[in-house]
């Protein structure tokens, strides 16, 4: 029968626990740093063992038979253990097992320690590390308690083939020796070789790393290299530099044989409130010297306020095309600097913002300049007759150089009281006031272009609104019906579009109308436009669900007293005393098939004014995905005259677009394609496919985009990536674009 022993005397085991930490260099990840309790000299150790002897002759302590020690968390298993008290050599035979806090396990045919752990030999030495990484040495040996040396060693991630365990891994990592310098905390390996289905494809002379039990560590990273058409070959190689202990600096430097060499350096800095990160990089691009700065810094005051930053500035959108960047393909590029503040229901914020805009029918001239900004938000505890109070202030500052510029205070009062009546009809009654007084000139220019040049002045709109929500429910079994009709009558004063020629826009230029704005109180997104006059909204909403089955739909329409022409531009829906039908229909008959269609008909002849389509179709394992959008006008263009000025003929264009794809995985392979076509024109817009391979230590994923349209002047852009994932040792790829 096993007994447990506790002893005084730590030398006994104490050095074979710890054993891994000098022996082992994990690939990637090694050694003692990893520790989570470090080994003491002067805590005991426990053990136990089948049988414990003495050998006062020898001089000898002799453990046999499931020989297992631990000491805060470190195990150390054997088939026997014999300390040597004359030569303080303790020696582990047989199936020796180390096992770490941190999940890593060391296993040795032979283990002899001296001199407190500061000599050591391990023969046969194989080891189980984290993220399911495997290291193997004929030998390793620790001189004087600076340096573990590891002779003929293997290295990978990857399992090996059940089939055939003597096959080799996907990818391994040989080296004739290495070296971890405990001191410098550095792995140095010699004659290092990748292999990849044990064909050799990569030898470098000499590898350096940092030691595993190191978190963060100078030194060159994994190059990246391959061909772009806008840069021909390059290669990119980040230097990461540790400046001390909250903050650090990666310096990449780019070459490529079409364009001029590109710096970057990234900096990073933590504080006890907060942290920093900027980016700057500069290169000579297309003709002439160009560069970004990209930046955030977010920090903490107190419990209730926090302030930062964000810097977003570039030379071209082509430089970030270049170079590859991943902004590309942003409109816009946004700064600010903030503060905000987060109370029991309320909230506020004050901000500065620049906007830069990067494509060639954006005007960084025409973008606006906030100076700065203030929002507050309030929402209030139910009173005591159930009644909620809401209270939103804005008040902000906008500078064009070629366009409108206006000072605005906005304040809206809202207040809501829920009821229920006796039949399970829900009412809700509104009342809210907004009211916007404003200093503007240029007023002449985008985006507001009035007759005017300058001006200044105020209106407000109360509103009182009646809601009711009268669901009609069946349950029956499984399954559950509702059947709700929806009813608001809306009261406001009646305001021309005249009211508003003199009044700057800058938060109401999206005003189109579909079922997501049908009960709102104002079909505008921002204040500087508030549709007048009576109203009513009327809709039905139906459901049904049964064993994970749905069916949900919604459809409904919108009614004036009078029209407000010029207010809402054509082809909005809410021209008028009627509004075009809105609605929505999502339907979900099983987990492998859905739909769900957004629409607007006009109510005049039932002609679809707009459609949103998705559907999906197929188990996980193979979805297709189908979509089609449809809109009689293109919104974009609404931005170059304002409302009840004739709108530009490409806004009469129709976008008509379908969307088809697939996404299929089967085991560790991943595989997906989509195409995108405009109807209208019978051109493609843009086709992809991604594919990729993943399994417990290789990731080999493949991207490829083609643009048939132009973006920014430039047509027909392909994209293509490779991306190899070692996973522990780090990650490279090969783009072309």
């Amino acid at each position: 029968m096993a007994r447990a022993w506790r002893i005084g005397l730590a030398a006994l085991l104490l050095t074979l626990i710890g054993l891994a930490a000098p022996a082992l260099a994990q690939g990637p990840r090694v050694g003692a740093g990893a520790r989570q309790q470090p080994l003491s000299k002067t805590q005991p150790v426990t053990f136990t063992a089948d049988s414990v002897t003495y050998d006062r002759e020898r001089a000898q302590i002799v453990a046999t038979g499931h020989v297992e020690a631990w000491q805060n968390d470190h195990v150390l298993r054997a088939d026997r253990v014999v300390f040597d008290r004359n030569t303080d050599v303790a020696t582990a035979i047989g199936h020796v097992v180390l096992l770490e806090p941190d999940g890593e396990v060391l296993f040795a045919e032979r283990a002899e320690l001296t001199q407190g752990m500061r000599e050591a030999v391990l023969h046969g030495m194989r080891a189980l590390l984290t993220q399911n990484g495997r290291i193997a040495a004929e030998g390793a040996r620790r001189t004087d308690g600076l340096a573990n040396e590891l002779s003929r060693v293997m290295y990978s991630a990857c399992n090996l083939c059940k089939d055939d365990p003597t096959a080799p891994p996907l990818w391994q990592v040989h080296a004739s020796s290495a070296v971890q310098n405990i001191a410098a905390q550095r792995m140095e390996f010699e004659d290092a070789t990748m292999e990849i289905f044990g064909v050799p494809l990569l030898y470098t002379p000499y590898l350096s790393a940092p030691d595993p039990s190191v978190r963060r560590a100078s030194g060159f990273m994994i190059p990246d290299f391959g061909t772009t058409t806008f840069l021909g070959q390059f290669l990119q190689v980040p230097y990461y530099w540790v400046i001390d202990k909250s903050s650090d600096l990666t310096i990449t430097g780019l070459i490529d044989t079409m364009q001029g060499p590109e710096l970057d350096l990234l900096y990073r800095r933590a504080f006890n409130n907060g942290s920093i990160k900027m980016e700057t990089a500069a290169a000579y691009d297309e003709g002439a010297m160009q560069g970004l700065m990209f930046g955030t810094g977010n920090f903490a005051y107190d419990d209730t306020w926090r302030y930062g930053f964000n810097v977003n500035v570039a030379s071209s959108i082509n430089y970030l095309r270049d170079f590859r960047l991943p902004e590309y393909g942003q409109d816009v590029l946004t700064s600010n600097l903030f503060t905000e503040g987060f109370g029991q229901g309320s909230y506020a914020r004050l901000e500065t913002i620049y906007y830069q805009g990067l494509l060639q029918q954006i005007s960084s001239q025409q973008m606006p300049l906030v100076l700065p900004r203030y929002t507050y938000n309030y929402v209030g505890k139910p009173d005591a007759i159930g009644g909620v109070t809401s209270v939103t202030f804005n008040s902000f500052n906008v500078l064009r150089p070629a366009g409108a510029s206006d000072q605005q205070a906005q304040g809206q009062l809202h207040y809501e009281l829920p009821f229920t009546g006796r039949y399970g009809d829900q009412w809700t009654i509104i009342g809210d006031l907004a009211a916007v007084g404003y200093n503007a000139y240029g007023l002449d220019l985008i985006p507001t272009y009035s007759t005017t040049g300058q001006a200044q002045g105020a209106f407000a709109m109360p509103t009182v609104a009646i809601r009711l929500d009268w669901p009609f429910v069946r349950h029956d079994g499984s399954s559950s019906v509702i059947v709700e009709p929806i009813a608001q009558a809306l009261m406001r004063p009646y305001v021309g579009a005249n009211t508003y020629t003199r009044a700057p826009n800058e938060d109401a230029l999206d005003p189109f109308f579909t079922d997501m704005n049908l009960f709102s109180l104002n079909r505008f997104p921002g204040l500087d436009r508030l549709g007048g006059g009576p109203r009513a909204d009327v809709g039905l909403h139906l459901e049904w669900i049964r064993d994970g089955k749905l069916v949900d739909a919604l459809v409904g329409q919108s009614y004036r007293l009078t029209p407000e022409n010029g207010l809402w531009p054509a082809g909005s829906g809410l021209a008028g005393t009627t509004s075009d039908i809105v609605g929505h229909v999502r339907v979900v008959p099983s987990d492998w098939f859905d739909v769900n269609d957004r629409f607007r008909l006009d109510h005049r002849n039932g002609d679809v004014a707009f459609d949103d389509f998705v559907a999906g179709f197929g188990p996980t394992n193979f979805r297709i995905n189908a979509g089609y959008i449809y809109s009689n006008i293109e919104p974009f263009y609404f931005l170059d005259n304002p409302p009840g000025v004739p709108q530009p003929e490409p806004y009469f264009l129709p976008r008509n677009e379908i969307t088809l794809g697939f996404d299929a995985k089967h085991g560790p392979f991943k595989l997906g394609m989509f195409a995108a076509q405009n109807l209208q024109t019978g051109q493609l817009v843009e086709v992809g496919a991604n594919a990729s391979y993943e399994n417990e230590c290789f990731i080999l994923a493949f991207t490829l985009f083609q643009l048939y349209t132009s973006y920014n002047g430039v047509s027909n852009i392909t994209a293509a990536t490779f991306n190899f994932t070692f996973k522990t040792l780090g990650q490279f790829r090969i783009p072309a674009l």
